[in-house]
């Protein structure tokens, strides 16, 4: 038993540095950013030296897990441990972040309290994942909507605070939902609430109840992973975010939905889950088909980067819908992948807008020549996007579509549908991935412009590319990096998944 605190120092380390941002010197915005990259590389660390020395992978429950009384009034615990599935996001949160913060580095707008913001967000973050107590949940779900709001409404595109508001407006009504649920569970049949995940997940639940308690849940998880119809606030949120911003919301907060989704309504409520799973793969190809067909349709290159997004999130959904061993890893492997690939995407579609100031893409072309090392990392990585093998979106995919095929749950000809149409899905990617690429890079229009000189990405923005290519390759190439995180942990929540499930029929 390891009894040295690692969880709480990692949850909080960020909020408490962050907070210490307004006592450094006013002037001298490098200042602040050396010190909140210094604090996202402490953390990273701290994070993976934890994790690599007091972690068993081959060990499915809770482990390095922390219980301290904090409300003495109400039996409200600070609840943490982290197993197989938390631990891929907090390294992906850590990851990711650190490079955001290396973007963000053209902020110079009230560049404290954007600092302070982004660390307030990881604290956000890292606390969900690892949280043990429903209670704590919530509460990090919401300290994570402020953060990005401000983000959004300060430092956004013309249309900011448009965006801000319809961003706070679905993720804000959503959370309702999730309190209600986690207020349900933690009162019923019992006078003084149970909150922690232990308790919790043993309890059993009229089905009526379940079926009420996991729609509550899943209208939750499903603003903010985006599933159809919640995601329209996605493509306006990511249109006008900062870059950096948007590494953050398209690596991290979407997959927070999809963790949700895994950790709560699959965890507990495994008979309204079994109800809902075909239901979750319909949607789930729906949403395939549906962002791969508008996103060419949009004009600005964020919103169409968006809607690839939402497309890929499809193929979660389906892997959680699935109820089989493999679909459930191919999901996990696919928010680790998406988590790098949407944030590479957002990023390099940043730079460029730094450099033409031009946010539609039939306003640009020609841009390969000016900057060749921008047109071939965007080019490797949309590759990576539309899943080429040896990227490690390619493996995700495949691993969902084993896992529908092998899944016992379904009959054959659902699952040739379902196979059929998500096949027809990733047919589509190519082509709204290259015709962006076509009319960024390829083309004449730029060499008409009197000021067509423009500087190439630097060495900073060159290492944030790089950094996150390696990833990609490295988990196409040998999967086993990501999988064996969780693959103990879902082999034991699907077999009681499926225990109960059997029990109950």
């Amino acid at each position: 038993m390891n009894y040295f605190p690692w969880l709480t120092i990692v949850a909080v380390l960020p909020i408490f540095g962050g907070s210490l941002i307004f006592f450094l010197p006013h002037k001298g915005n490098k200042v602040i950013r050396l010190y909140t990259l210094f604090i996202c590389i402490i953390e990273l660390l701290l994070t993976t030296y934890a994790f690599y020395y007091y972690f068993q992978l081959d060990d499915p429950l809770m482990q390095l897990t922390e219980d301290y009384k904090w409300i003495d009034f109400f039996d409200f615990y600070w609840r943490l441990g982290i197993d197989g599935l938390s631990i891929g996001p907090i390294l992906l949160t850590g990851f990711i972040t650190t490079l955001a913060t290396l973007a963000a580095w053209p902020v110079t707008r009230d560049s404290r309290l954007f600092h302070f913001l982004m660390l307030a967000m990881y604290s956000g973050q890292i606390g969900l994942f690892s949280s043990r107590d429903l209670l704590l949940f919530f509460i990090m779900w919401e300290l994570e909507l402020i953060p990005v709001y401000l983000l959004i409404s300060v430092w956004g595109g013309k249309k900011r605070l448009y965006s801000a508001t319809k961003f706070i407006l679905y993720t804000a009504g959503s959370s309702v939902f999730l309190l209600l649920g986690v207020l349900g569970i933690g009162l019923y049949a019992s006078n003084e609430p149970t909150l922690n995940f232990e308790t919790s997940a043993n309890q059993s639940y009229p089905v009526a109840l379940e079926i009420i308690f996991y729609i509550g849940f899943l209208i939750a998880f499903a603003v903010k992973s985006p599933i159809i119809p919640f995601h329209t606030w996605l493509p306006d949120t990511h249109g006008e975010a900062h870059y950096s911003t948007c590494m953050l919301l398209a690596g991290i907060l979407l997959k927070m939905g999809a963790y949700g989704l895994v950790r709560i309504n699959m965890e507990f409520l495994p008979r309204a889950h079994s109800i809902f799973a075909p239901w979750l793969m319909i949607v789930g190809t729906i949403q395939i088909i549906y962002a791969a067909s508008a996103s060419p349709g949009q004009r600005n290159l964020k919103k169409r980067i968006a809607y690839s997004s939402v497309s890929h999130m499809g193929f979660i959904i389906i892997g959680i819908g699935s109820l089989s061993d493999m679909g459930l890893n191919g999901a996990f492997l696919q928010i680790i992948s998406h988590g790098f690939i949407g944030a590479a995407l957002f990023f390099l579609a940043g730079t460029s807008y730094d450099r033409i100031r031009l946010v539609y893409l039939d306003e640009m072309g020609g841009m390969a020549v000016p900057v060749p090392k921008i047109f071939t990392t965007f080019s490797i990585l949309s590759m990576a996007s539309l899943a080429l093998p040896g990227m490690s979106g390619f493996v995700a995919e495949l691993i969902v579509f084993f896992g529908i095929i092998t899944s016992q749950n379904f009959f054959l000809i659902q699952k040739i549908l379902i196979t059929f149409v998500m096949a027809i899905g990733t047919i589509l990617t190519p082509i709204y991935s290259l015709s962006m690429l076509r009319q960024m890079f390829y083309g004449y229009k730029f060499f008409n412009a009197p000021n067509s000189y423009f500087f190439d990405s630097g060495p900073r923005e060159l290492f944030i590319s790089i950094s996150i290519f390696l990833p990609v390759i490295g988990i196409g190439l040998y999967p086993d990096f990501v999988l064996s995180l969780s693959v103990d942990k879902v082999e034991t929540l699907i077999s009681n998944f499926l225990f109960i499930n059997k029990k109950f029929s």
